[in-house]
């Protein structure tokens, strides 16, 4: 079976109060829309169309031909969001994948997960759910008797009963390709916002009699997305100590987690240990049995093993074997007189020794 995904990427992000458009903001070393691609590249997909809207041309540079493209030049909601990929998927079988460019936190694990329980189901849509303690901002997932899903409801259109509910919708979702095309155009903007909701094609669906499914991310954090800076900053917040677990389970030290930043594509190896106030960016490349810190700065550069970095920085460089950076150097391009070799540096040292002996001392 056919696997499409749709990602929304369209919208101002006005709250971000910034010239750069919001799904291009940066969470530990890439653009947040860039994390939800890779995301879904991992499914095998058929199709892959990402919509754009404003500040298009930055997220087209971003990732080139590797999707396709819908251009929603009106703001008028989910459901029509999706509506205008109806060119690449409204004739297509299979199943399709609906989630949002700013969610950089959501797993390809989980996507393959939802998409498994939804086949298995044989549903015409599922939704990804999770259960927060403070469901504030989030569609709120109402059942009925028998613990199926009813609808979704928006916050602004949530009663004070509806808004208690803790189980809260992702943004994400699985369609029945067909049905999903079919049901959209019956889609109404009879809403506090006046747009077109994409969850109330789960109703319209549950309407025909068609199963409505949904699954409960273990992480609720998955589907969080971002609309204003103090979010930005706790999206790289979870997503670095994501990271920092990740090195740490395969074998890497990290003295003060808190205190060492990341990027997510730099790769370490086992037993290298790295020490507070360090910063690891772009496509570093660091060997085993390292010492980086403290307060070091690697970016895109590789480093060998049982490599010394200490209080300096190092920049598109290669490191070779073995070798002592620092401390207080700043390193460049082709390796600079700021790189010892610990052995060099230790023969220098006996060198040294030598001749403060020979001198009784006297130097």
């Amino acid at each position: 079976m056919n696997i499409h995904a749709v990602i929304l990427a369209a919208g101002k992000g006005t709250r971000m109060k910034s010239r750069l458009y919001k799904v291009m903001h940066p969470v530990c070393g890439k653009p947040m829309i860039e994390h939800v691609v890779e995301a879904v590249e991992d499914l095998a997909l058929h199709k892959l169309v990402v919509v754009i809207g404003h500040g298009a041309e930055a997220v087209m540079h971003q990732l080139g031909d590797r999707v396709s493209y819908a251009h929603q030049q009106e703001q008028l909601g989910t459901a029509h969001a999706v509506w205008m990929c109806r060119e690449a998927l409204e004739n297509q079988e299979g199943i399709t994948l609906v989630l949002n460019g700013d969610t950089p936190l959501v797993r390809k694990e989980t996507l393959h997960q939802l998409l498994s329980y939804h086949r298995e189901r044989g549903a015409a849509a599922t939704v990804l759910t999770a259960i927060v303690d403070n469901p504030t901002g989030y569609g709120r997932i109402i059942r009925d008797e028998s613990g199926n899903v009813r609808r979704i409801v928006e916050e602004k259109d949530a009663t004070l009963g509806q808004k208690k509910v803790c189980e809260i919708s992702t943004g994400i979702f699985c369609f029945d390709n067909r049905k999903l095309f079919e049901t959209i155009p019956l889609v109404s903007n009879d809403n506090a916002q006046g747009e077109y909701y994409l969850p109330d094609v789960l109703s319209l669906l549950q309407d025909q009699g068609c199963l409505i499914g949904a699954y409960a991310a273990e992480d609720p954090e998955e589907g969080a997305g971002v609309n204003d800076r103090i979010q930005l900053a706790q999206m790289e917040q979870k997503l670095r100590k994501r990271i920092n677990e990740r090195h740490m389970k395969s074998g890497v030290t990290i003295i003060d987690p808190v205190s060492t930043y990341i990027d997510s594509d730099v790769q370490i190896g086992s037993d290298t240990v790295i020490y507070p106030g360090s910063y690891l960016s772009g496509h570093t490349r660091i060997g085993e049995g390292c010492a980086i810190g403290p307060n070091a700065h690697v970016i895109d550069s590789a480093i060998e093993s049982h490599v010394q970095v200490s209080s300096s920085t190092v920049v598109g460089s290669r490191i070779p074997r073995d070798a002592i950076v620092g401390p207080y150097a700043y390193v460049s391009g082709e390796i600079g007189k700021s790189v010892e070799r610990a052995d060099e540096r230790h023969l220098r040292e006996e060198h040294l020794l030598a001749a403060v002996q020979a001198t009784g001392g006297r130097c």
